[in-house]
């Protein structure tokens, strides 16, 4: 108790001591304020911040109400039951069988005859082996005709193939024969006592070998090689080889695409025209054409040339030609309008075998010699109208020197040879500039409808010749197939050629004609065929030729067959 009582003494006494301090030592200083005054820098805490979710302090807004949510599960009754879901069905085409082979054979008027096998078979997954047979004849029978004008072609080829890893290859052969009759006898000049003392039948023969190599991912491409013989039943023959390669020269990313060719030909004739002498001729060619192509955005531009050594090895003369080979084409608008043109040459190796498939009633006297098509420029629009119409107008304009025309070899009184009497054709020769212009309309509607038309106008200028012999002004021609129905198969073609003209003397008499040139008249040929089909694998079909029965000359004095009907059948089969 002492202590606690000492302790509160003591503290009583500090207290009153303290105050008595605080009155002795009073500050004598006045109070005075200092006011600061610096310019005003605000900082962002400073600025008034709008919060996301600002407070309200609207008295009268309301708490929201809690809602509580309770599901009562009623059961009921069903007697639905789903069906189970099926694919639907496409009903599909049924699928055509295809047969590798077929024979066809069918009779007509004018005793005509046609017939065709093809072969083909595979050995195995990489080698075929097939051939072809065709014929064709007639026994003739046209109206007002001295002599006959029958006529057969018959062909015959067959051909193996394989192809390997690397590389493929096709070796064939083949043979033709083909007899026609001079039966043009020119009955202004000569009669009935004249025709019993011509033979006008003429025969060919030809066989040839070849074949074909291409490589895969190499810089030689492909390459070709070809050797026919070919003659007639009047000691002509001819001789013809040509090898083709073509191999791409690579510089640096670039690549130049080159060809080259060998192109020899040599023959005779046992006579000339006038029984003067025989006729040898001979030419080899070897080319050269590379070519770079280059294409930027719509533009495709092909630039070349060909170079061209010619060896007449019977005359002994040598040439070298120089053409071009440019090719350009821009698309306009897609595949709507797109514009194209170029300029090209070539040296052209004529040969008996052509002039005789062009043209067989020519005399076995020809003189043959290539053909300097010294440029062909041409400047054109196709494209398409809609997915299935497409369209192609083009002009040319060729320069050829020594162009060979058909000529009516002159009619001799004299005449020895049973071709002398006017009534077969020769080759002429001659400078001759031509300017075409061409037009083509395709329609391909679908699987059961094509339809293809082609015009085509010709102006030509020649040098020496009183006229373009032989070469019409127009051409025309209209293609027509439809599928009427599974069964059912039809289709139609036309052809219009225009005026030709064609010369031919009377030499020996007397009295010459005027050598005025003779105007061939245009014609028009129309042709139909149907079919049905009986089964997969045989189909009968019928035809019928020169539906107008238009007793037009095809050549001068050659009158063709009037309105010919043909039917037969087709039977397609596999091995």
């Amino acid at each position: 108790m002492k202590i606690k009582f000492l302790i509160f003494i003591i503290t009583i006494s500090s207290s009153f001591f303290f105050v008595n301090a605080q009155e002795r030592t009073k500050d004598t200083i006045d109070d005075q304020v200092v006011n600061v005054i610096k310019p005003y820098t605000p900082i962002i805490s400073d600025a008034f911040k709008i919060k996301d979710t600002p407070k309200l302090s609207d008295s009268n807004s309301a708490k929201k109400k809690a809602v509580k949510y309770n599901i009562f599960s009623i059961p009921v009754a069903s007697t639905f039951t789903p069906a189970k879901g099926k694919a639907a069905t496409v009903d599909k085409a049924k699928t055509v069988k295809l047969y590798d082979n077929y024979a066809s054979l069918g009779f007509g008027s004018y005793t005509t005859i046609l017939g065709e096998v093809y072969l083909n078979h595979e050995l195995s997954s990489n080698e075929n082996v097939g051939g072809y047979f065709s014929h064709h004849s007639s026994a003739g029978g046209i109206e007002g005709l001295l002599l006959d004008d029958d006529f057969t072609k018959t062909s015959l080829n067959a051909h193996y193939s394989q192809k390997l890893r690397d590389f493929s290859w096709k070796v064939d052969a083949g043979f033709d024969l083909q007899t026609y009759n001079w039966y043009g006898l020119p009955q202004n000049f000569f009669g009935q006592a004249e025709a019993d003392m011509i033979d006008p039948g003429h025969s060919f023969t030809s066989f040839n070998v070849g074949g074909k190599l291409r490589f895969e991912d190499a810089i030689i491409k492909d390459g070709s090689v070809r050797f026919r013989r070919f003659g007639d039943n009047q000691d002509s023959g001819e001789n013809r080889f040509i090898a083709k390669a073509n191999f791409d020269i690579p510089i640096r990313d670039e690549s130049i695409n080159t060809e080259i060719l060998i192109d020899y030909i040599g023959g005779s004739f046992d006579k000339n025209f006038n029984d003067v002498g025989e006729i040898n001729y001979g030419n080899v060619i070897f080319g050269l054409a590379p070519s770079y192509q280059l294409k930027q955005d719509d533009l495709t531009v092909d630039l070349g040339l060909k170079l061209v050594y010619l060896n007449d090895t019977e005359l002994g003369d040598n040439k070298f030609f120089i053409y071009p080979n440019i090719e350009a084409s821009y698309r306009l608008v897609d595949e709507i309008l797109i514009a194209y043109g170029g300029v090209k040459g070539d040296l052209i190796q004529n040969s008996y075998y052509d002039f005789v498939n062009e043209n067989p009633f020519v005399s076995p006297t020809l003189f043959i010699a290539p053909t300097d098509q010294t440029y062909r420029g041409f400047l054109g629009l196709k494209g398409k109208l809609s997915n299935n119409v497409s369209y192609n107008v083009k002009g040319n304009y060729y320069a050829e020197q020594g162009k060979a025309l058909f000529k009516a070899n002159d009619a001799q009184t004299f005449a020895t040879e049973d071709y002398q009497f006017g009534n077969s054709f020769g080759v002429v020769y001659d400078d001759v500039t031509t300017f075409s212009v061409a037009g083509e309309l395709n329609i391909d509607i679908n699987r059961n409808f094509t339809l293809g038309i082609k015009g085509e106008y010709f102006n030509y200028s020649t040098d020496t010749q009183a006229e373009a012999w032989n070469l019409p002004d127009v051409t025309g021609s209209v293609f027509l197939d439809f599928q009427i129905s599974e069964k059912w198969y039809a289709g139609a073609s036309a052809f219009y050629v225009g005026e030709r003209k064609d010369q031919q003397l009377l030499v020996g008499a007397l009295v010459f004609p005027d050598p005025t040139p003779i105007t061939l008249d245009s014609y028009f040929d129309a042709n139909a065929h149907l079919g049905y089909k009986i089964n997969d694998k045989i189909s009968a079909f019928a035809k019928v030729n020169n539906i107008a029965n238009q007793d037009y000359d095809r050549f001068l004095n050659f009158q063709v067959q009037g309105i010919q009907f043909l039917a037969g059948a087709t039977y397609q089969f596999d091995f």
